[in-house]
């Protein structure tokens, strides 16, 4: 059954998100169309323009990004820290940065500056302003809603682009925020349409690596191919359109609860590195891959994640939660929340779906 967006977001539990949007009838409408031979790899350029745009005036951070030829994946975190201090002017510059046609509103009921009305009516619109700006449902809506008319545009058509509503995944726990931007960001390697991290084209590790190459003095090959690539110049080179957001840094990429997150840059990219060549067991055993993750690999043991466990879930992350994704605890406490909150469940006591996958996963906690 279907919900509404607000039972399945609770920013007191978590500011993590995992949102997916497909195209319609899965068509290949952002790559190579297997029916009319066209290649619209272009507008896999569009969604990334046009999901840092949103995000340098939306109230959300873009931790993980990967855009494939029929969806896309983001992991966003919803700053509402930040969307709380911003004074009134601020979320009327950034609302109307969006919205022009919304700046003609706020001018009339600013010059009757005499009436309460009019003042009470701008206190309210602000109000609500800043609520939207840090909505992931607002976020997503003015993402999938400019890209469809472009596209409709350039095909000369009319109707649908996307298949539905975006389907988005509540982020509990470290375990379940490092493993999902690690899924995202593997999702080209594990699709086999390329088989390293520097070729993953419109991924946030591709930009992630390229950022790292251009501050790198004495730069490896594998560098110098990734800064020269046709397909990263747009990440290479200066962002035209508009003021753009940068990924969150991963030093400041904060753990769920109190403590910090125990994860650098560097160890995410040795993370993945080694992670890849599980996807291809006709080159490197299986069993030598997991050895060497849990020995070696010093943030899978400090978050408590056995290599065996980490290589099914960035393998069929999907496949394991539903609305929420997280320890056994994390999973119960947030429904338990949810029922709080007031979301009407048609079995309130009698399932949570992922808890016996995060069991079998995480261990029981």
């Amino acid at each position: 059954m279907t919900r509404a967006r607000y039972q399945q977001v609770s920013l007191q539990d978590t500011p993590y998100y995992h949102c997916i949007s497909r195209c319609v009838r899965r068509a290949y409408l952002c790559g190579d169309d297997p029916l009319t031979g066209k290649n619209f790899d272009h507008r896999k350029q569009w969604l990334v323009s046009r999901i840092k745009t949103l995000a340098a005036q939306f109230a959300v951070d873009i931790c993980a990004y990967a855009i494939m030829s029929n969806h896309y994946h983001l992991v966003l975190f919803v700053n509402e820290q930040q969307a709380r201090d911003w004074d009134d002017a601020e979320v009327v510059k950034r609302w109307t940065a969006l919205f022009p046609r919304n700046a003609a509103l706020v001018a009339t009921l600013q010059k009757n500056k005499s009436s309460k009305a009019a003042q009470k009516r701008l206190q309210q619109q602000i109000s609500l302003w800043r609520e939207r700006l840090m909505d992931i449902s607002w976020f997503m809506r003015c993402v999938n809603e400019t890209v469809a008319r472009q596209a409709n545009r350039e095909d000369e058509c009319s109707g649908r682009f996307w298949e539905g509503r975006f389907k988005s995944q509540a982020l509990l726990d470290e375990k379940a925020l490092v493993t999902c931007m690690a899924y995202v960001d593997l999702n080209p390697i594990r699709a086999g349409i390329t088989d390293s991290l520097e070729n993953s084209d419109f991924t946030s590790i591709q930009e992630r690596l390229i950022h790292h190459a251009k501050k790198v003095k004495n730069r490896s090959y594998r560098q110098h191919r990734l800064l020269t690539r046709r397909t990263t110049k747009h990440l290479v080179g200066r962002q035209s359109g508009g003021k753009q957001a940068k990924l969150r840094l991963m030093s400041e990429i904060d753990g769920i609860a109190e403590k910090a997150l125990p994860i650098t840059q560097q160890s995410y990219f040795d993370l993945l590195e080694m992670t890849c060549k599980a996807f291809h067991p006709e080159e490197y055993s299986a069993h030598r891959i997991t050895d060497t993750l849990d020995e070696k690999n010093k943030l899978l043991n400090d978050l408590g994640i056995s290599a065996e466990s980490w290589i099914k879930s960035v393998t069929t992350f999907h496949r394991h939660y539903s609305v929420a994704a997280g320890s056994e605890s994390a999973l119960v406490h947030f429904h338990e929340s949810r029922i709080k909150s007031g979301v009407n469940l048609k079995h309130p006591h009698k399932w949570i779906r992922g808890v016996n996958s995060s069991r079998l996963l995480y261990g029981s906690t």
